[in-house]
C-alpha cells in the first residue's frame, strides 16, 4: 500500500489482483467491469480521460473493466460521480464486497456467519479474530515466503473484516482458550504486545466472550496435538479441525466431530477459569 492511497489519492494501487482459481470472484469482478465500462462509453469517455477525472491511471481503468482488478470502494465511488450513475455504480461496491478477500477467508467467513457457537484453542498465536490490526500485521511479516505489500494488505483487511462476527447480534457464544506462551511472546515489540493484552481484556469484558488462559506448567492435556476450531450451527450440525489430525482438514461427521469435542472439553477444564485468566493476562501486561 503506498503513501498516496493511505492518504487517499489515485494510484496504481488501488485495487487487489484476482486470486488465481477463485471463479466465482472473477465472474463477480468481470461482470462489475462490463458494467463499468458501459456507463464510460455512454457517456462518451476514453479510458484516459475517465482515469485523469478519477485520480486514477488508465492502465488500472482498463483492468478494472476487463476483470483483472478489483477496485476499491473509493474507486467506484468516484466512478459514479463522474459517470452521473446516480448510485448505481456504487451499488456495486456490495459486489465485490467479498471478492476483495482471498477465496479461502470468504469461505471461513461464511461459515463463522452461521455459527452459534465458538470453541477455539491456540497454542501458538493469539486467535485471529482476537487480534488487534498491528499485532496480526506483526504476526503476518513473519510469514515465509514474504508477503508482498498488496498481499499483506489484502489478507490484514480480511482478518480485520472477520472481527465483526464478534458484535453480531444475537450474539454467538465464544470459548477461546490461549496457551500461555502466546501471550508473552513479544511479537512486533513490547507495545504492539502491551495493546494486545489490553484487548483482550476489553474483549473478556463481552457477555458472551470467555477467554481461558492455559498455564504452560499444565502439560497433560489433549492440546499438545495443535490448534483445535469447533464451530456449532443452530440446526445442530458443526465443523470442526484440529492440526495433524485428520490430515489437518475440516470434518463434520459426527464420530470425528465428538472426538474434537472431547478433547476441547479436556483442554477447558485444565485451563485457568475466565476470571483466573483475567487477572493472569492483568498480570502479563504489568510486567510487559
Amino acid at each position: 500500500m503506498s503513501v498516496d492511497e493511505v492518504d487517499g489519492a489515485g494510484t496504481e494501487d488501488a485495487g487487489w489482483e484476482v486470486e488465481p482459481g477463485d471463479e466465482s470472484g472473477a465472474a463477480v469482478v468481470a461482470a462489475v467491469g462490463r458494467q463499468l465500462k458501459l456507463w464510460r462509453e455512454a457517456k462518451g469517455l476514453g479510458a484516459v480521460e475517465l482515469g485523469e477525472r478519477i485520480g486514477y491511471g488508465e492502465d488500472l481503468v482498463r483492468k478494472v473493466e476487463r476483470g483483472a482488478r478489483i477496485p476499491r470502494p473509493e474507486f467506484l465511488d468516484k466512478s459514479d460521480e463522474v459517470l452521473g450513475a446516480a448510485g448505481l455504480i456504487s451499488a456495486m461496491k456490495k459486489d465485490v464486497e467479498e471478492v476483495r478477500y482471498p477465496k479461502q477467508v470468504r469461505n471461513l467467513a461464511k461459515l463463522e456467519a452461521r455459527a452459534v457457537e465458538f470453541c477455539l484453542y491456540s497454542n501458538f498465536n493469539v486467535h485471529g479474530l482476537l487480534q488487534t490490526e498491528e499485532f496480526s500485521r506483526a504476526i503476518m511479516r513473519t510469514w515465509r515466503p514474504a508477503y508482498g505489500l498488496e498481499e499483506l494488505e489484502r489478507y490484514l483487511a480480511a482478518r480485520v473484516a472477520r472481527r465483526s462476527v464478534l458484535e453480531k447480534d444475537p450474539a454467538p457464544e465464544f470459548s477461546f482458550i490461549q496457551e500461555e506462551v502466546s501471550l508473552r511472546r513479544p511479537i512486533g515489540g513490547r507495545m504492539v504486545l502491551r495493546r494486545q493484552l489490553e484487548r483482550l481484556l476489553e474483549v473478556s469484558e463481552l457477555p458472551n466472550v470467555e477467554i481461558q488462559v492455559m498455564p504452560t506448567e499444565r502439560a497433560d492435556h489433549p492440546g499438545t496435538g495443535g490448534v483445535i476450531e469447533m464451530l456449532k450451527f443452530g440446526d445442530g450440525t458443526a465443523v470442526g479441525r484440529m492440526d495433524g489430525d485428520f490430515g489437518g482438514r475440516p470434518v463434520s461427521d459426527l464420530k470425528r466431530l465428538r472426538i474434537l469435542d472431547l478433547r476441547y472439553g479436556i483442554i477447558r477444564s485444565k485451563a485457568l477459569t475466565p476470571a483466573e485468566s483475567r487477572d493472569f493476562i492483568e498480570q502479563l501486561l504489568g510486567e510487559t
